[in-house]
Order: C-alpha cells, then structure tokens, then sequence
C-alpha cells in the first residue's frame, strides 16, 4: 500500500478556507432570499454545500476536458436528465437515423434500463428522466454505436415495447374511467395491464456499461446514487463537504434597483415639449433583490484510500488508480481554492474572490474546525472589547484552534496553509508557534 492511502496518518486531506465576499448572492432559496443558518445564537449566512460541489466539480471537468491541469484529458462524468436526447443526437449525427426515431428509440432503451421518464403528454419533459442520472460524459454516444449495431433487434423490440406501453396506458384509463363510473370489470382479463417487453439482455448490457462509473475521475471524487437502475453500481464519494457559514452575525441588504428603458429614454431626450418628456418619465423596472456580505468558513475533506477503492471498483489496475487519483488530488484542492457558484457573477463579480487564507493538513480521520466559530466574532473596535474586522480575526481564531488541536492528536501532520491576502501574510509572520508552513500555490497545499 502506498503512503498516500495509508490509514495510520495520512488517509485524510483536511481543507479549511476562509473567505470574504462584499456584496454576492451565491446561493438563494425558495423565495430568493439569502440561505441562513443559526449557529452559536446568532444567524450566519450559509452557502450550501451543494451550490460548492457543483461548482468544484464542473471547474474540474471544463478545466480537463481544456488540457489543463493534473487532469488534462482524462474522462469525467455529466449529471442531466437529456440521456436519451444526447443519445438520439448521437445516432442521427454520427449514424443517419431520422430524428423521430432517434429520440423514441433511445428514450425506450433507456426507460426499460430502469429510469422513469416525464409524462410523454408534456413535450417538455417527455424525454427527460424523472431525476439526474451522473454518468461518463460519453455514456450517449456509446448507447448509440451499440444501438445502430443491433439496429435491426433493437428496432423490433422498440416496435413491441411502444405497442404494448400503449395498450397498457388504454387498459388503465379504461379501469380508471370504469372505477369513476361504478362500474365492474366484465371479467379479470380486461383488468390485467398489457406487460412490456423485456429489453434484450446485449442491450441491456450495453447501456449498464455506458453508464457504468469506468474512468470518470469527478464521480469516484464525488460519488452517486442510482436508485432507479437496481444493477448499476452506486458511488461513495471520496469528497466530504460541508456548508459554509459566515463567521460573524449575518449582515444583509435588500437592494433596489431601476432598470432603465433604452427606447423610452431616447424619445424623453428628443421630446418636443415637456408633456411628451413627462409620458416618457420614470424607469422601465424597479425592484429589490437581496445581497450578503461577511468573511465565511468551509470545510471538505478527501478520503485517498475511497477515492482508490473507487477508481478500481471501475476497472483501474493498482498504479492507475495511484497515478489517477494523485491527479485527480491535486486537480482536487485547486478547484476548492478557485471555483465559486456563478449565481449573479455578472452583477456581483463574485467569482473573481480569492480567499484569505486556506489551511491543509494530512491526519487518520477527518477534522472539522467549525467549533473555532461558535462565539460569533465581534468585529467592534478592539479598544472596545470587539475582535477587529472578521477577516484576520478569523485567520487568528483558525490557526489558534488548529495548535490547540494537533497537540492533542498526534495523527495531525504538519500543516500548511496558503493566502492571497498581503495583511493576512503580514498577521501569519506575527503569530507565535502556529506549526504551518506558508505556501505560494494550491498545488503546494498537497504532501
């Protein structure tokens, strides 16, 4: 077993981060309200750990499928309810079928795989799977080269399944409209549903593979759950992440806004007279909508030994799993440090945040440093009993309970940690004993 999956002292890559962001909205809920938590007494601002892993996820997928990074080139994984449309994309660009037949052939394969589709009366949703499917991004193309293989199999058993779904949808709006009237059934045939026929097993075979994990490096990273498909192999992720929280007393601003109407204005400006001008007055939209500000913490963590196991529970030999998930580490930790959820990144630029300071340490189970914040930091005038601005507060608050910590757990490795801040450089140089090294990149933040 190499060192990187041992589980006497370094199975566990430890991430904590602070950031400040000044007016964003990243997350929202139901309403369109900021996401809050309480915690310690107060409400926090939370951004949900979801809105990170998407973001993390998706920054690792355009970045590898660029040529760049640790991961350059190597598979990862898509998560849509459009299977059986990219698949049917699939046969006619790549094979010649006819659209129509493209789209309900692979909306049938797929259907009978296990997945349960949108109510075919609703266009919208027809073709889509009732839930997200994450599955290797070429998952459609290879459906469609084994369908256009046993394209004549495979379109005899589409005929069949299409003919007896339709017999079986008559047969229940027939027993439907008899229970509503009071009637009974003539007799137990009429009552009995029409039953599909079952997708050949090749066919069947081949779609199981298609979506099958293989080499996706971001679904052995993050993980997935298939109940709709019994035989397809669930994933438990290598990522571990929690929400992030602000660690001072949430702050918020309902901003109005007045969206000005180009064509109106114009006409005010080439009025002539004032009773023009005055029709013309006021803005083309008003509204508020909420923004957030505060220094937030977040935690994730990288189980190495999962993330191995997942890597060869999909095919990899021993070394391709050690050298996929060295990469796939360090590709890891630089979309923690980079990636931001890109809600209202046009009008808040919130994705251009780097943060203050991130701490990384190596240790036989997982470490989470919340507990630093449960006293909400008070950021009035130190001459005041307050703690300063949240930011090098926090960086003190975080570093101060990380000694604390690895005193009394000798599995905690040396730590290191990265800023992009030149006052939190300046604060780190003053601190007394912290046991961290500084380092100048994400890829550095790994041993």
């Amino acid at each position: 077993m190499t060192p990187n999956t041992s589980s006497t002292g370094r199975q566990f890559l430890s991430l904590h981060l602070l950031e400040t962001l000044v007016a964003v909205l990243p997350v929202r809920d139901e309403n369109g309200a900021p996401k809050s938590i309480v915690y310690g007494g107060t409400e926090r601002h939370m951004i949900t750990s979801q809105a990170r892993r998407r973001a993390e996820r998706v920054h690792t997928r355009n970045r590898a499928n660029a040529g760049l990074g640790a991961l350059a080139g190597r598979s990862t994984g898509v998560r849509t309810r459009e299977w059986a449309l990219i698949t049917a994309r699939a046969l006619t660009s790549e094979h010649g079928w006819e659209a129509d037949e493209a789209v309900r052939t692979a909306r049938a394969v797929i259907e009978a795989t296990g997945p349960k589709f949108g109510d075919p009366a609703k266009k919208t949703v027809a073709n889509l799977t009732k839930v997200l499917l994450f599955a290797p991004a070429d998952a459609g193309t290879r459906i469609a080269a084994h369908i256009n293989e046993q394209a004549e199999t495979v379109r005899s058993w589409t005929e069949e399944y299409l003919a007896a779904q339709t017999a079986a949808a008559a047969a229940k709006a027939k027993k439907s409209t008899r229970k509503n009237s009071g009637q009974q059934e003539s007799n137990a045939s009429e009552g009995t549903e029409a039953k599909l026929p079952a997708l050949p097993s090749a066919t069947r075979a081949a779609v199981l593979t298609a979506l099958a994990p293989r080499d996706a490096i971001d679904i052995a990273l993050y993980g997935r759950f298939l109940a709709e498909i019994a035989d397809s192999p669930n994933v438990d992720g290598a990522v571990q992440s929690s929400h992030a929280f602000t660690v001072h007393e949430a702050e918020q601003v309902d901003d109005f806004y007045a969206a000005a109407d180009d064509a109106k204005l114009d006409r005010k400006k080439n009025a002539l007279d004032f009773l023009d001008a005055a029709d013309d007055a006021g803005a083309g939209m008003t509204g508020y909508q909420s923004l957030i500000t505060g220094t937030f913490y977040r935690h994730a963590v990288l189980d190495r030994l999962q993330l191995r196991r997942n890597l060869q529970a999909a095919g990899m030999t021993a070394q391709e799993a050690e050298e996929a998930s060295v990469a796939a580490e360090a590709e890891f930790v630089t979309a923690f440090v980079d990636a931001f959820p890109e809600a209202k990144k046009n009008s808040t630029a919130s994705t251009g945040s780097l943060p203050a300071l991130v701490l990384a340490f190596e240790g036989e189970r997982p470490y989470n440093y919340a507990a630093a914040f449960q006293a909400p930091i008070d950021e009035n005038p130190v001459d005041k009993d307050g703690e300063g601005p949240a930011g090098p507060a926090a960086v003190k608050r975080l570093l101060r309970h990380h000694v604390f910590v690895s005193r009394r757990r000798p599995d905690i490795e040396a730590g290191r940690v990265l800023t992009y801040d030149p006052q939190i450089d300046e604060l780190i140089g003053t601190l007394e004993d912290t046991g961290v090294v500084t380092v100048a990149s994400p890829e550095e933040l790994t041993a």
